[in-house]
């Protein structure tokens, strides 16, 4: 109690709070001169002050022990008031779909210690996205589908939305805003502490899938998903903005949309002030973006900034993933804001004025930015993250946000590999981590002007020590017969012989969503093989194609635009065959696998090129492009409502009938993500052509076929046996 009481005065000035903007789940709480942080360290939260390298201790384990109860609380995430006298503490979490959004809230008071469970009559583990109000008097949170706010000095509990439902959404989101945009948290705190504007979904359009679960009751009983398949109208969204002096009413956002195809609002947030909304309002086909400013009295939009693109728009979030918890660049007192755009061929950072009248670049040069560090309003610096001469690689730059002069690299030129920073306001200081293909991931803190270690000269020393020659994994380069060069690594099987020949493993993702080529240790390894591939005579091969989400461009990225199942295939197919000229490469023992978007390639690749591929394990793919969801193959393939063919030609079950080789098929009948239906319409398919294989179906496991005790033993020994058997290893 004494340390706590003695460093009170000073928190007030050190916390940083995150209350007008979406609930971050994890991340390093910051103080806001950017000087230290806020962390739990065993059981209880402490203060790391980043001059002096020295520990406070905030919160005791006693202060996080309920009245009445000797057990205390465990925290899964902690937010401070404005004020910084309440603790906002967050525990109990449950998962809704892949995330644990839900749970129990309760609030510390720091100097009487008193510790009060929010939502009183609730559901157990039903809040979610609890947010203190900007003035800290309130918490707000979603339980049940509605928006409820909590005085804090009295208890009472009001709620702010009604008739919400599984099918009436309010300030969270549908399972394809969740899964594509990472929209969980879906309402927010106006500045002014005064009004609560708030995302509305209305399911009742949108169709349900049916998984049914035949093992946790003796009857089996069906589990329905809202999910929206290619060439179906998304659920229709509101903005709506509540007043907490009169709950009763909510005021709803003007914004246009098709009343057939319908449209998307992906981001959302008051526009620096308490009296407008800023809102990116993109098309079905998710080719044109719009900021709109919304009045919250007269409800009226202003469009102030248009982009259209030949293929589709990235979002934010979908390049940066902080951005998942929501958040504006404003810059300029709210006069100015930053934009992401690829219009010049590049992913590079705008300047926009408030009335997108004016428009600056700030990043110049041919390269992509792949994150947003910081912004040093103050010294007018902007922070990123890229890799101009190395699309396997990543580190920090800085630039002029006024947009003069060229990028300049923050990041030590000795030190060749993957780097990611999370920077303190004002960018002062940085956590930086560390890692290459044959150096483990290690961590740092650094003072960011001179990028000077504080703590250890740890990545150094960690690199130093390292010995690129124990690890068997290789980086290279393979241009196919089409003139496209791709970037890819290799573990050659343990005591190589240029004279004998071997079998290629090669593992396949292959989509927009993921890049497998990454100069990160460990990149090289297969976590499903039982074994030491490289020990028991293996080449184990990955190639990022076209269409792979890597820092080179928009035409790259874009290239596979209506033709996911087509130039993705291609590119391995091809890079493939140029492999198989090496000498010692046996063409007889080909396999391929992949989980996910790369099952869905691993089918294609045995269905489409059988005279390569000779054994695959495809893990959750999709088999039918017309099953997944509108969010994500709509935004690469267009409608199919106006052009089907690019779907049919892209989906294996299309090339079903012309499997020659050895296929395991693996799929968890509860994967609402990639339904089970893939696995039994391509079953009948293969069935339909005499078509021999195998199949494991996991009862009631979802997409990660993770549920369950010895479920991933047993995934990964069948996946084992299987490459061992059918592809067996070693030289001949």
């Amino acid at each position: 109690m004494r340390i706590v009481r003695i460093f009170f005065l000073s928190l007030v000035v050190l916390v940083a709070t995150f209350s007008a903007m979406a609930q971050p789940m994890q991340g390093i709480k910051w103080n806001k001169q950017g000087t230290g942080y806020f962390a739990v360290e065993s059981g209880e939260i402490v203060y790391n002050d980043l001059n002096s390298i020295q520990k406070k201790t905030i919160v005791t384990k006693a202060q996080l022990t309920p009245t009445g109860t000797t057990k205390q609380l465990s925290i899964r995430n902690f937010f401070f008031s404005e004020d910084a006298k309440k603790l906002l503490i967050y525990t109990n979490s449950k998962k809704v779909w892949r995330y644990d959004t839900r749970g129990d809230y309760w609030v510390l008071d720091i100097a009487t210690s008193t510790l009060k469970q929010l939502g009183k009559g609730k559901p157990e583990s039903s809040l979610m996205f609890a947010k203190f109000s900007p003035n800290s008097l309130k918490v707000a949170y979603v339980s049940e589908y509605n928006i409820y706010s909590e005085d804090l000095s009295t208890g009472k509990i009001e709620q702010l939305s009604f008739g919400g439902s599984r099918k009436k959404i309010n300030g969270t989101f549908d399972w394809a805003y969740e899964e594509e945009f990472f929209c969980r948290d879906g309402f927010r705190w106006s500045p002014d502490s005064k009004q609560i504007a708030y995302w509305q979904m209305d399911a009742k359009i949108t169709r349900e899938h049916l998984m049914i679960n035949n093992t946790d009751s003796i009857y089996p009983f069906a589990v329905p998903v809202e999910y929206p398949v290619a060439g179906e109208a998304p659920s229709p969204f509101k903005i709506g903005v509540v007043a907490l002096n009169n709950p009763t009413i909510t005021k709803w956002m003007q914004i246009p949309t098709d009343p057939i195809l319908q449209s998307y609002v992906p981001r959302m947030e008051w526009a620096a002030n308490s009296t407008q909304l800023v809102v990116q309002h993109l098309n079905r086909k998710q080719n044109e973006s719009e900021i709109l400013l919304c009045d919250v009295v007269t409800t009226k939009t202003n469009p102030i900034y248009h982009e259209s693109d030949q293929a589709w728009i990235d979002i934010l979030a979908l390049w940066d993933e902080k951005y998942s918890y929501g958040g504006w660049d404003w810059i300029e007192n709210g006069n100015a804001f930053l934009w992401a755009s690829e219009k010049d061929g590049w992913r590079h950072l705008y300047r926009i004025s408030r009335d997108g009248k004016s428009q600056t670049l700030i990043t110049n040069g041919k390269y992509d930015v792949m994150q947003i560090s910081a912004i040093d309003e103050k010294n007018g610096y902007l922070y990123f993250e890229a890799s101009p001469d190395n699309a396997t690689q990543k580190y920090l730059y800085r630039t002029k946000l006024d947009g003069t002069g060229t990028a300049m690299r923050v990041t030590p030129a000795n030190q060749p590999g993957t780097h990611s920073y999370t920077l303190s306001p004002n960018a002062i200081f940085a956590k930086h981590s560390f890692t290459n293909y044959y150096t483990p991931n290690i961590s740092e803190w650094v003072k960011l002007n001179t990028h000077q270690p504080i703590d250890g000269d740890k990545v150094n020393k960690a690199i130093q020590v390292s010995d690129k020659s124990k690890i068997n994994l290789e980086f290279f380069t393979i241009t196919t017969s089409e003139g496209v060069t791709m970037d890819a690594w290799m573990s050659k099987p343990a005591n190589f012989n240029p004279a004998k020949k071997y079998p290629v493993l090669f593992y396949v993702y292959t989509e927009p969503w993921g890049q497998n080529v990454k100069d990160e240790y460990g990149v090289g390894n297969d976590y499903l093989f039982r074994g030491d591939l490289a020990q028991e005579g293996y080449f184990y091969i990955s190639i990022d194609n076209r269409g792979t989400p890597v820092p080179k461009g928009r035409a790259w990225r874009k290239s596979i635009y209506k033709n996911i199942g087509q130039v993705n295939i291609r590119d391995q197919a091809l890079a493939a065959k140029e492999i198989l000229k090496w000498p010692y490469i046996d063409s007889s023992r080909i396999a391929v696998w992949g989980w996910s978007g790369g099952g869905s390639a691993t089918q294609n690749l045995l269905f489409q090129y059988p005279e390569i591929y000779k054994t695959g394990v495809a893990v959750a793919g999709v088999a039918n492009q017309l099953t997944y969801d509108n969010l994500y193959q709509e935004r690469y393939m267009g409608l199919p409502q106006e052009d089907k063919s690019g779907f049919i030609k892209g989906s294996p079950i299309t090339y079903a009938k012309n499997l020659k080789g050895n296929l395991l098929l693996i799929h968890g009948t509860g994967d609402d993500n990639v339904h089970y239906s893939n696995m039994e319409m391509l079953v009948n398919e293969l069935v339909k052509y005499g078509k021999q294989f195998q199949m494991m179906s996991y009862p009631n496991r979802t997409h990660s076929i993770s549920e369950g005790p010895g479920t991933f033993n047993h995934l990964s020994q069948l996946y084992t046996d299987y490459i061992r058997k059918n592809c067996p290893g070693g030289a001949k």
